[in-house]
């Protein structure tokens, strides 16, 4: 279960001041079975949790009675928004729907998904978010947004090995901005750093729709061999179900029904509780004791303790195993003594996990954890049956079929409406914005696009992050993809990608869908890798508004038919929804991630040029598309027309040819084609080494350099010859540019644009926006914390 809005206690709403003060203590008496049986007038606060009138009365109907409080605050964060997938679900299907893949070794439905690599190896990877946590505490919520995810990975059995991220923020200059910001830079920094994860990757884009509303999305990768794939259930009648690492405390409570589920009004979130507080000591500790439980074969069934704390563990292991489960809560360990039941069952405290151990290796599970110095508590069993129970000293306060809280919750098929604005925002093409005229205009328009804040150098950002830690780290940013070793042998290693461009989506949101995932798909590919598999994270407005339901069904049948194309199978991901200010969302923000395969890391390729004297060329085809394009935003303010065509076959032609290549070591590096285009590429191809290149763009060099035509991508090679004919074979149209050399980029006839002033333009935008990295709150630097 993922955690994209984990929230404190700190009474954050009436509904939970109820919970403690309401029928749960009436006459000074628990809430129990018994008692909610015998009084079913009883009023309770439901819709202050952010259950709807219908869904309180299919509870009561569910247990022929009215809930206990302390299954009231279980329903509702297990029916969330966040947690049931209600108003996504029946869109969702579309990915179980896909051709089955040989490389599946688990999909949708568990922590994360599986897929075989070769050699015995499994990788688990997946993406989740943690957006409004993020901006009510930005340390914090990006913090704990990573420790999440790798929880996640954990689960499945795997190590985690690295971890990415993808960052959307309000305009860049907005003092809020400077406010949420390096509070996210520097919790995605500290905690990963802290559990010695290189971070390899990821995105910082800006736009006005995300003020008040940034994205903060997390992946984290793992790996581990075939037999060792852990699942998330309960089994075997009388097997014993432990609770491990930190103590259960007030934070997160209620969040994943509180921040996840809520739309944010002009003053900030309707529900405003603390976000919870991670400790990536102790999470590391909880690994090391996790990963020695998998080898020694201790457990049955693993679950973390992520959104919706004990009720989601509880009743999702007991919902996916065979039996029930019965929970003595007092037996909890606790860091407040006051916390409720209810609480109990809501609180989101970080760290924790749930496994199931059979009774005659209860003594040696304990044993691992003393060893690691994590606290570890049998709380409960498996049981025959279909009912999972709570008691509280020894009286009955929950007593529910675990399915009708985990997976049965109400699913709703939304309104919804094309936007009223598309067909206007379409047919503003921006052909009709004005282009540069003379060599020194386009040079001026090369420099806004390549020193705005989205394409300016993120060294900002990932002087922050120890992105080589662990020594297995082959390529990371400014690479096009994250490529991680995982096997020393034979040099077999993974490539990951993470991308979204929310401009495309908004114009289009079945094509911006596909594009992301082909911008993903092609970033992978260029390092020399085949694209195996795919996770996302879909972040949107409020379903409740019907253009919003419109733009996630759109995006999701582009992204499946997409998959389907590619032969990429979907292996999980999450749902984010609420990303709105009043009735303002955010642009829609399919961000998709990528996994490829590389047989031998030692033959992959990267972005820079190194080499005076090589060839420079473009594989792919140029065509006049500029619609939602980085020219026409940075430039004009612009955002209009359609977006650039999908081409999927091209994505995959170009694909196979630049793995050809790069196995052949015909070419010593490679760039895609995204936003900013070829003015983007040649300017951190030649920025990162500090070389230069002569080129010959045609007779219109605006179109050669701000086009964000797809399935495209910048080479270099000492042998042209031997790039064309292979090229050829794969159907692949190939355009020579130029040469490498010198200290400028020039393009013959237009301009001469020095690096010096190139590289002082792209370097200085964020430093002068948000200061130095090292002033940030709570950055931990990378490479002072011990890995092993």
């Amino acid at each position: 279960m993922s955690e994209d809005g984990t929230a404190g206690r700190a009474s954050a709403t009436a509904g939970l001041s109820e919970l403690d003060t309401g029928p749960g203590r009436l006459a000074g008496r628990l809430d129990t079975v018994e008692l909610a049986a015998g009084t079913p007038d009883d009023e309770q606060p439901y819709a202050e949790l952010g259950l709807k009138a219908d869904e309180y009365a299919r509870i009561k109907e569910i247990l022929g009675r009215r809930p206990t409080t302390a299954e009231l605050a279980m329903y509702s964060v297990m029916w969330s928004e966040h947690c049931s997938y209600k108003s996504s679900k029946v869109h969702l299907r579309q990915f179980g729907d896909l051709p089955p893949s040989d490389a599946l070794l688990v999909g949708i439905g568990e922590n994360a998904g599986v897929v075989d690599v070769g050699d015995g190896y499994a990788v688990t990877f997946k993406v989740e978010s943690h957006n409004h946590p993020s901006y009510v505490e930005p340390y914090q919520g990006a913090a704990t947004g990573v420790g999440g995810i790798v929880r996640d990975i954990l689960t499945m059995g795997a190590r985690p090995i690295a971890v990415m991220d993808s960052l959307r923020f309000g305009r860049a200059d907005a003092p809020d901005t400077a406010r949420v910001l390096p509070g996210v830079v520097a919790g995605v920094g500290g905690y990963g750093n802290c559990l010695g994860l290189p971070n390899i990757g990821g995105e910082l884009l800006f736009d006005e729709c995300y003020a008040g509303n940034p994205l903060v999305n997390a992946l984290c990768v793992g790996v581990m061999k075939h037999e060792d794939v852990r699942l998330a259930k309960a089994e075997g009648a009388g097997n014993k179900v432990i609770l491990f690492g930190a103590r259960t405390g007030g934070d997160g409570i209620g969040g994943v029904s509180v921040l996840a589920s809520e739309t944010f009004d002009a003053e900030g979130p309707a529900k405003r509780p603390s976000v919870q507080v991670g400790d990536p000591f102790t999470e590391k500790l909880l690994i090391e004791a996790c990963l020695e439980i998998f080898a020694a074969d201790l457990v049955t069934g693993i679950q973390d303790l992520g959104g919706a704390g004990l009720s989601c563990a509880t009743s999702e292991l007991a919902s996916a195993g065979t039996g029930g489960m019965h929970v003595d809560l007092d037996t909890v360990p606790l860091r407040d003594s006051t916390l409720t039941p209810a609480e109990i069952l809501m609180s989101e405290s970080q760290e924790r996990m749930c496994a199931i151990v059979e009774p005659g290796k209860v003594d040696a599970f304990l044993a691992v954890c003393r060893k690691w110095d994590v606290l570890a508590t049998v709380i409960g069993e498996v049981t025959d049956g279909d009912r999972l129970t709570v008691d509280w000293h020894g009286e009955r306060i929950v007593d529910v079929p675990p399915r009708t809280v985990a997976h049965e919750g109400p699913v709703y098929e939304r309104p919804m409406a094309r936007p009223r604005d598309l067909d206007a925002l379409q047919a503003d093409d921006p052909a009709r914005l004005a282009r540069p005229q003379s060599g020194a205009e386009l040079q001026a328009h090369w420099l806004a696009v390549v020193s705005s804040p989205d394409g300016a150098d993120k060294t900002w950002v990932t002087e922050q992050y120890d992105r080589y830690v662990r020594g297995n780290t082959v390529l990371a940013q400014p690479d096009d993809a994250g490529v991680v070793r995982i096997d020393e042998e034979s040099s077999r290693g993974i490539a990951l990608s993470l991308d979204g461009n929310a401009r495309y989506a908004r114009l289009d949101p079945y094509t911006g869908a596909q594009l992301n995932l082909a911008e993903a798909y092609r970033n992978v590919a260029v390092s020399g890798a085949r694209p195996l598999a795919v996770t996302n994270c879909l972040n949107f407005g409020s379903p409740e508004e019907p253009e919003v339901m419109w733009q996630f069904a759109e995006s999701v049948r582009g992204l499946a038919d997409a998959c389907r194309e590619l032969g990429l199978p979907v292996t999980g991901g999450n749902v984010s929804l609420y990303n709105q200010t009043g009735d303002v969302p955010i642009n829609p923000t399919p961000v998709i991630g990528v996994l490829g395969v590389h047989e031998d890391v030692r033959t992959r390729v990267p972005t820079g040029w190194r080499t005076p004297g090589e060839t420079v060329l473009l594989v792919g085809t140029t065509r006049p598309e500029f619609g939602g394009s980085a020219w026409a935003g940075v430039v004009h303010g612009h955002l209009g027309g359609m977006p650039p065509a999908v081409d999927l076959a091209a994505e995959r032609a170009l694909g196979d040819l630049l793995g050809a290549l790069g196995r052949e070591g015909l070419i010593s590096s490679a760039h895609d084609l995204a936003d900013g285009g070829l003015a983007q590429a040649l300017a951190e191809s030649a920025l990162r080494h500090g070389v230069g290149a002569r080129l010959a763009l045609g007779d219109d060099a605006f179109t050669a350099l701000f086009s964000e035509s797809t399935a495209r991508a910048v080479i270099t090679t000492s042998d042209p010859g031997g790039v064309k004919t292979t090229a050829r074979w794969a159907g692949v149209h190939v355009t020579e540019l130029g040469t490498t050399g010198g200290d400028a980029l020039t393009v013959d006839g237009v301009l001469e644009l020095p690096l010096a002033e190139l590289r002082s333009a792209w370097s200085a935008t964020l430093p002068a926006l948000f200061g130095r990295p090292e002033d940030a709150v709570g950055t931990v630097p990378a490479g002072t914390v011990p890995t092993s």
